[in-house]
């Protein structure tokens, strides 16, 4: 079951044109991704990886990434540990091989960090269903790792306590080697040897050990030559009285050497015997190592999970229903710091692009960004563009981009992109992708122009997907006139004759060719006869391109003026609440200190009252007289209370004045909501909050919102600062257009969103934009979820780049 899960989720290819792949650069992309991979199995995997198009395949892809992203945020040490392609080794094994100690601690290092992977997943399993299910293949547990634990150490080196014999064997041989060493050294002491040497030393020739003997006592000293040095001045000899000592430390050694074999072989021949798991748990940690490297690669290139669409049925209109909407696109080969992204988005009417303007002025680049995202994407990689963007799952991407003359194959640069279109026209299908750089380029002009429009509209017959980059003016007027195609166009600044790089679609570029040569100093009766050469029309056309484009950038400097004059309203609303707050504060300030000044008094006339009563029981005299005053000193602390709490109610202030009134509520008691300026009955209540009816609505507030309701009057005879509101489009106290709820949980979010959209909707506001911030996502998605099934919310989106894009979300309310 999980071999096919692997297989499924990394290797899954389709019809996908091998050549395109290496245009559009996505083995440079995918060798990134490998560098971001902790071991050898999965960089294989990262530079194996191929695009898929099934579609719940790629999102079950995406969705690794991004739980990848998720998991990793929340514990960003998190490694697959000391993991090692360790299946040669295993694999070997399994056909009698001997493992080496240090191939065998790959082993346990492996199984280790598969243990405690699956230990993590168990737990957490449910919030990461996709990492969940390649865990499956990890091992949970071996007996292989305590025994390679209790057989070798930290270094390799296999213990004594491996076995009971190797254990003897390496206390003889400690034995047999201190009787040797003593022998010898008792030799070097000895008053008559020690002038023969031509050291005091103890060395090793041949695994035995010697001692450094000058060449002309040869024969003084019974014993064995085994060596002599360079010169000949030196003799290595084993003197005959420790002969046997050698030969005994070298039986215990070559003996240890066996027991270590045996112990080794053993220990390989229960790795064979678990091959099958470890290889598996091998393949399963190189595929979480993988999500690993992708979410490490999307943050490194601020990148987002693209939304993924199916192909719609549009067989009534020639659209074949694709998908292309990249904001803020980069291409993810150039530098984040310089690229300025693009806005590739197609409407619901368009399926090919026809892009114009100037050499080195960013076609090729938007053209190369469209398809390595749409690559990128359908492998699983988040794509460095704004969240929501979204595209098809094509069957396959084709590209023709750039000079591919070939002197070997004697193709000029036209008939090498010939060659290219003739394989794609071959191939394509109306759920592929098609770019086609500088398309008819490299011949005659007018018998390019000519091939390029029968180029695009053959495809278009097919109704394939296209994105084609020229210089002819003719495929403008084919743009314009066919359905399912528009213009676009990358913008070039006459001011510092340098393109700016953005592209905009829907307005054909102009030809600038006469305006950069003025600008560059050709001589202006030259440029007037070159534009007495052009047709009128042309120079109608041009001129019309002009004034599109001078009244668009008005319009784009005063939507800039207009959108910072809104910050500075939203600046100013929020400066006036604070002070609004601070006065409310203030204002129940004083009235707390009135009313602790007036239970001061009333508890000083107690006291003089009391003082008082103590004097006439000493006098002997009635104390009906000063019951009296009692009474009227009584009345006068409730009149004083009453005042006071009645100040308190009608400040509609929330938080402290229902503490002040201590009122307790009750379910059925009817309340006022001073948040939306509304009334409504307790429907439900709990320690924190309670779920009020208000017309057809159901509120939920906290306790310290609300405020009793008088209920000795009438709604039609209450005063105005007590009468409920009408919910209707004309609440005159609305919340703020803005809701910041950044830097809080979930939990504390969604409760703050959930009071804000009951009193926008209520007050009749349009639309609320709430900051939630970029940070790990969780915030932003849990706001999107809670979105789709709120019944006031009609729709939703991310803010524009200029109001804070992707952490940012701006509600649409329906209309009550």
């Amino acid at each position: 079951m999980f071999h096919e899960i692997r297989r499924e989720s990394c290797y899954t290819a389709f019809g996908m044109d091998a050549k395109s792949i290496n245009t559009l650069e996505l083995p440079t992309v995918l060798n990134r991704l490998a560098g971001h991979a902790a071991f050898s199995a999965s960089k294989e995997l990262a530079h194996a990886l191929k695009p898929t198009d099934d579609v719940e395949d790629v999102r079950r892809r995406l969705a690794g990434t991004t739980e990848a992203r998720t998991l990793l945020s929340m514990v960003p040490g998190l490694t697959i540990g000391g993991a090692r392609d360790v299946r040669s080794a295993v694999t070997a094994a399994t056909r009698g091989v001997i493992l080496e100690s240090d191939q065998l601690l790959d082993v346990k290092s492996t199984l280790i960090a598969s243990r405690t992977l699956r230990r993590r997943f168990d737990k957490e399993g449910e919030s990461y269903p996709v990492l969940s299910t390649l865990a499956l293949g990890l091992e949970r547990s071996s007996p292989l790792i305590e025994a390679i634990t209790m057989t070798l150490d930290e270094r390799g080196e296999v213990l004594d306590s491996a076995s009971d014999k190797l254990a003897t064997i390496r206390h003889d041989l400690r034995v047999s080697h201190d009787r040797l060493m003593g022998k010898l050294q008792r030799l070097l002491s000895d008053s008559k040897v020690a002038p023969m040497l031509q050291e005091p030393i103890i060395t090793q020739r041949d695994g035995r050990f010697v001692i450094p003997l000058r060449a002309e006592f040869k024969g003084k000293v019974k014993s064995v030559i085994h060596d002599q040095s360079a010169s000949g001045a030196t003799l290595f000899v084993e003197p005959l009285t420790v002969v046997d000592l050698n030969n005994r430390l070298r039986e215990l050694q070559l003996a240890e050497r066996d027991e270590v074999r045996r112990i080794l072989a053993e220990l390989s021949g229960q790795v064979g015997g678990e091959s099958e798991n470890i290889i598996r748990s091998v393949e399963a940690l190189a595929e979480i190592d993988l999500a690993f490297a992708k979410a490490r690669y999307a943050e490194a290139m601020h990148a987002n999970e693209p939304i993924m669409k199916p192909f719609k049925t549009r067989a009534e209109d020639g659209h074949p229903g694709s998908t292309l909407r990249l904001f803020n696109a980069r291409h993810p080969l150039l530098d984040p710091e310089t690229v300025v992204p693009i806005d590739l988005a197609l409407d619901e009417d368009t399926f090919a692009l026809v892009i114009t303007g100037p050499n080195t002025g960013g076609k090729t680049v938007s053209l190369k960004t469209a398809g390595v995202l749409s690559l990128m994407a359908q492998c699983g990689l988040h794509i460095p563009a704004l969240s929501g963007s979204e595209l098809s799952t094509f069957d396959s991407v084709f590209a023709d981009i750039g000079d591919e003359q070939s002197i070997e194959q004697s193709l000029s640069t036209f008939s090498s992109h010939i060659s290219n279109i003739i394989d794609i026209l071959k191939g394509v299908t109306s759920r592929s992708l098609v770019v086609l750089d500088e398309l008819g380029a490299g011949t005659d002009p007018q018998e390019g122009a000519a091939l390029a429009r029968a180029i695009l509209g053959f495809l278009l017959e097919r109704r394939v997907t296209t994105l084609v980059a020229t210089h002819y003016p003719e495929l403008k007027v084919y743009a314009h006139g066919t359905p399912g195609v528009r213009n676009a166009s990358v913008e070039f600044d006459l001011e510092s004759l340098k393109p700016t790089y953005h592209l905009t679609i829907g307005l054909p570029g102009r030809s600038n060719a006469l305006a950069i040569a003025g600008r560059l100093g050709l001589d202006e009766e030259v440029i007037l006869r070159a534009r007495k050469m052009v047709s009128p029309e042309d120079l109608r056309a041009e001129s019309l391109l002009d004034e599109i484009h001078r009244q668009r950038d008005l319009i784009r400097a005063d939507r800039e003026e207009a959108e910072q004059a809104r910050k500075e309203v939203q600046a100013l609303e929020a400066k006036l609440a604070e002070r609004l707050e601070a006065i409310d504060d203030e204002r129940l300030e004083l009235l707390e200190q009135a009313r602790v000044d007036v239970e001061a008094e009333v508890d000083e006339v107690r006291e003089h009252l009391r003082s008082l009563r103590r004097r006439l029981t000493q006098a002997g005299k009635p104390l009906e007289e000063l019951k009296a005053i009692e009474t009227e000193i009584e009345e006068l602390e409730e009149q004083v209370v009453e005042s006071v709490s009645s100040q308190i109610t009608g400040l509609d202030l929330p938080g402290r004045a229902v503490d002040l009134i201590e009122e307790p509520l009750n379910v059925g008691d009817r309340v006022r909501l001073p948040t939306i300026d509304a009334e409504g009955v307790i429907t439900g209540l709990d320690q924190e909050q309670a779920e009020v009816q208000v017309g057809r609505l159901r509120v939920r507030a906290r306790l310290d919102e609300l405020i009793p309701a008088r209920d000795d009057l009438s709604i039609e005879h209450r005063p105005a600062e007590v009468r409920p509101q009408v919910v209707s489009r004309g609440v005159p106290q609305a919340p703020p257009l803005e809701l910041n709820i950044r830097g809080r949980t979930v939990e504390d979010g969604l409760e703050e969103l959930e009071r804000r959209l009951d009193a926008a909707y209520l007050a009749g506001m349009p639309f609320v934009r709430v900051i939630h911030g970029k940070g790990t996502g969780r915030l932003r998605e849990a706001i999107r979820q809670a979105l789709k099934d709120n019944p006031y919310v009609s729709s939703f989106e991310p803010g524009q780049p200029g109001e804070g894009g992707d952490g940012v979300t701006v509600v649409r309310l329906a209309i009550s």
